[in-house]
């Protein structure tokens, strides 16, 4: 693709690009927090969908602190996101949940770019949905939370002593936006057309010529 014609190094996020999974992970957290009023797994829910690259254990944390105004312990929002991830590795391990047109992209394009995933979700469930998937063979590393996406993109840029302008992050988040704008490469946003009104590159299609 055009867009890319000056770059080598593509980070990706996950949920929403490369895995249609928006709408499993928003079951996943009315699942684990069903004995809690649905008004507030309700606002849960929009502060999920407004941040869809932040991790569950922010979301979870936020719930209890901001939504429900009350202390949680780390073993708590550890115990609520274990719950999560075993739900999501049973309901995220089939192939039908691939976006069919990215991973062609990658298939094709994988030995002419250095890939890497950076996501919100949790690292090691990440790393087992992408093998069970098929899909790991097409990256150098498979990262995510509980550490932070700005911090992923900044430790993979040093440690591989990547070129900023050779690098680009691609997106459906202003949290995406934002870890590549502070980390100085160029950021595409992709199945999200709220990106596209920032005024930032927007790619509407990998099929496009």
């Amino acid at each position: 693709m055009k867009e890319f014609i000056d770059k080598t190094i593509i980070l990706w996020d996950c949920d929403g690009v490369i895995l249609d999974s928006m709408e499993i992970r928003a079951k996943g957290f009315r699942d684990v927090l069903r004995a809690f009023p649905e008004e507030e797994v309700d606002l849960l829910l929009n502060y999920h969908e407004e941040n869809g690259g932040l991790s569950r254990y922010v979301k979870f944390e936020y719930f209890f602190e901001t939504i429900r105004k009350e202390e949680v312990k780390k073993q708590v929002i550890n115990e609520y996101s274990t719950a999560f991830s075993n739900i999501m590795k049973q309901e995220l391990a089939s192939r039908s949940r691939l976006n069919q047109e990215v991973i062609d992209f990658l298939v094709d394009n994988h030995e002419r770019f250095k890939m890497h995933i950076v996501s919100g979700s949790d690292g090691d469930e990440l790393r087992y949905l992408c093998k069970k998937l098929g899909v790991s063979k097409y990256f150098l590393s498979i990262e995510g939370s509980p550490v932070p996406k700005i911090k992923l993109v900044e430790d993979l840029m040093k440690r591989n002593n990547y070129v900023n302008k050779e690098t680009c992050l691609i997106g459906d988040s202003v949290n995406d936006q934002e870890a590549a704008q502070l980390n100085n490469i160029d950021f595409f946003g992709y199945n999200n057309l709220e990106l596209e009104k920032s005024g930032k590159s927007y790619l509407y299609s990998f099929n496009e010529a």
